[in-house]
C-alpha cells in the first residue's frame, strides 16, 4: 500500500465487492466439498493488503451476511472473526510485508486472535457442531476421549492456520500478478486510456 489513506474510488469500489464475491464462491465451494478448512477470507485478505485494514474488513463484512441470510447460517454468527482476519491482514501487510517463508509466521499472526474467538463461538454457542467439514474432526477427536471444549480448539487451532496460510499464499501471487496500473488504479482512480 502507498500511503495510510486511501481515497475510496469506484474501482476501489468494485474491487470490495469483488472480494466479497470471492469470500462467497470460496465459502461455497469449502462448505459443498465438506472440507475441513473455510476458503472464505481469500477475499478479506486480498482487499486489506491492497486497500489496508478498515477497507479490509468490508469484503468478510458483506460476505458474512450474504452467505448467512442465503446459504448458511452459521456464517452470521463467524463475520467477527471475518472483521479480525480483515484488520489483522492489513495491519500486517503494512507492517511486514511477508513473502515466502515469511507467510508462515504471519499467518500465525493473523489466525490466532480469530481462531480464539472463533472456537469460543463454536464451544459456546454451537456446542462444537456446525456446517463446516472440520465439525467431522471435532466429532472425532470428542469420540477418542477428548473433550467437546479441547476437541474445538484444537481442531479450530488447526484449520484456521491452514485455511490462512493458503489464503495468504494465494493473496500474494494474486497481488504480484495484479499489474502496477491496476493497483494504480484501486489506490487513486488513476486509469490509462479510459481502461483499468
Amino acid at each position: 500500500m502507498k500511503n495510510n489513506k486511501i481515497k475510496l474510488t469506484t474501482t476501489a469500489v468494485c474491487f470490495l465487492a469483488l472480494a466479497a464475491a470471492l469470500n462467497l464462491v470460496g465459502g461455497f465451494i469449502a462448505l459443498s466439498l465438506r472440507l475441513p478448512i473455510y476458503l472464505d477470507s481469500i477475499g478479506t485478505m486480498l482487499a486489506a493488503t491492497l486497500l489496508g485494514p478498515i477497507c479490509g474488513m468490508l469484503p468478510g463484512l458483506v460476505s458474512g451476511l450474504v452467505s448467512g441470510f442465503t446459504s448458511d447460517i452459521y456464517a452470521l454468527y463467524y463475520i467477527p472473526v471475518q472483521l479480525i482476519t480483515g484488520i489483522l491482514t492489513g495491519i500486517v501487510f503494512r507492517k511486514m510485508q511477508p513473502r515466502k517463508l515469511q507467510l508462515i509466521p504471519a499467518a500465525a499472526l493473523i489466525s490466532i486472535p480469530g481462531t480464539v474467538v472463533s472456537s469460543t463461538i463454536t464451544a459456546v454457542v454451537f456446542g462444537g457442531i456446525t456446517s463446516s467439514g472440520s465439525t467431522i474432526l471435532v466429532q472425532l477427536l470428542s469420540h477418542a476421549g477428548l473433550s467437546m471444549t479441547a476437541s474445538v480448539c484444537v481442531v479450530q487451532a488447526l484449520t484456521d492456520y491452514a485455511d490462512r496460510v493458503l489464503s495468504l499464499m494465494l493473496t500474494v501471487a494474486v497481488m504480484a500478478a495484479i499489474p502496477s496500473s491496476v493497483k494504480n488504479s484501486i489506490w487513486k482512480g488513476q486509469t490509462t486510456n479510459g481502461t483499468v
